[in-house]
């Protein structure tokens, strides 16, 4: 891996090529999400099925494109008990930290007659895009259905591609019948974006939709917002990690490839105040590299957005960490508790040399749906409250409000809106 002398115009440079990697630079691809988009929108099912044959190779129609209960009793059968096993002890995990989220609605009364509120109301169906190309994420499946369910969502309802025969991965199943989706449909791409935000003859609306996707997804979704909501336009991955000469050089090049291997447009920085480490980890990423599966992706990103940025002390290197924000930060520092006091901007922190992003990805339970692309600054992982709505409560007393019924009109009238003052006013001419 390249190794770089942070300075000013190094953070520059690198916070511009991280840059490159956000959805606002996939123009190219616009027009025709937009195309698939509107065409499902006018023609539904028609031209749901036609993309499907077209990207996806499946005949799909309105008798087939529902995932059936034999179906996923026969995914159960093609997924090892183990596995099954394992896919249950992380949805507890993951349940039993997303419980702690919960909100709940309140009242507050006061003496002179009046009582205010929040009032908590789930989101009523929400649409889950789950991947079906290059991998399969279960985990995923299970991260974006469980903080729903937990929320008390009406319906989960969830699209993913099939394959030429029409048939779904058998994990994708098994963790979206465990996590509790109420109905699965063969749909994938920006055509099941568009079939969610705005129903066909066979899916249904909803008021929201969730998951990860690629480029096309992306985009589609960004397209839809506003007819409905969506948890983000997500960036490509993404880690950073902070360490100093006390840290494994072993542990910090795996954690980096970790990320690598998702995507050849993932990024991978080592920020450290130690050119000793720097270069172990340089040469350990080698290793690592010849060694794994997927090499070709790993190296293409750890080439283009991977970097090892040495600095000058550890308040420089954690200023740089705050300003890339990275999706996920592992602190390996002599003290990394005193040294995440510091951390402002990060979607989900790793404490310690046994805290290795995979463990976030699949089983601690925190949410792995994160910020990326710097929107750590302002973006917060995905949680029980994306699945909620709060409405607030007013209740005033013919007391109460005559307490404050000049202030309103007066407040009112400096505005020049008359109305407003009119209506306050005209519930107290007699007095």
């Amino acid at each position: 891996m390249r190794i770089v002398e942070l300075n000013e115009e190094t953070k520059k440079d690198i916070l511009n090529n991280l840059l490159k990697r956000s959805p606002d630079n996939y123009g190219s691809y616009e027009a025709t999400v937009k195309e698939i988009v509107e065409d499902v929108h006018k023609n539904g099912d028609a031209a749901l099925f036609q993309y499907t044959e077209k990207f996806d190779k499946a005949a799909i129609n309105k008798d087939n494109v529902k995932v059936t209960k034999e179906e996923i009793d026969e995914a159960y059968k093609l997924v090892e008990p183990s596995l099954v096993e394992i896919i249950r002890k992380a949805k507890a995990n993951i349940k039993e930290y997303h419980e702690k989220q919960k909100c709940y609605s309140w009242f507050d009364s006061k003496d002179n007659g009046s009582m205010l509120g929040q009032k908590i109301t789930p989101i009523d169906k929400v649409g889950v895009y789950v991947p079906g190309g290059k991998a399969v994420y279960p985990s995923s499946v299970l991260m974006n259905v469980i903080p729903a369910k937990v929320a008390g969502v009406g319906s989960v309802i969830m699209t993913t591609p099939c394959n030429s025969e029409g048939k779904v991965y058998p994990t994708t199943l098994v963790a979206a019948n465990e996590a509790g989706v109420d109905v699965i449909y063969k749909a994938g791409g920006a055509q099941a974006i568009a079939a969610l935000a705005y129903g066909t003859e066979s899916i249904p609306k909803v008021d929201k939709i969730v998951g990860p996707g690629n480029i096309f997804v992306a985009l589609a979704k960004r397209c839809v917002f506003g007819h409905v909501s969506i948890d983000s336009v997500a960036g490509p991955s993404e880690i950073l990690v902070l360490a100093d000469d006390t840290a494994n050089a072993r542990y910090v090049a795996a954690d980096l490839l970790s990320q690598a291997e998702h995507d050849e447009m993932a990024s991978s920085i080592l920020i450290t105040t130690s050119r000793e480490l720097a270069e172990k980890v340089s040469d350990e990423v080698e290793q690592f590299i010849s060694a794994l599966s997927r090499k070709d992706i790993m190296r293409k990103s750890v080439d283009t957005y991977g970097y090892i940025l040495l600095a000058k002390n550890m308040k420089e290197a954690i200023d740089t960490a705050n300003e890339i924000a990275s999706e996920h930060l592992e602190i390996m520092t002599a003290n990394p508790f005193d040294t995440m006091t510091k951390i402002k901007n990060a979607g989900a922190i790793f404490i310690g040399d046994y805290s290795s992003e995979p463990l976030g990805d699949y089983f601690a339970g925190p949410n792995h749906v994160l910020p990326t692309n710097g929107t750590a600054k302002f973006f917060s992982p995905l949680s029980v409250d994306d699945f909620i709505k709060k409405s607030s409560i007013i209740y005033y007393s013919k007391d109460a409000l005559k307490l404050v019924s000049q202030d309103i009109i007066d407040f009112a009238t400096a505005e020049q809106l008359t109305a407003h003052a009119n209506s306050i006013k005209v519930r107290f001419d007699k007095d």
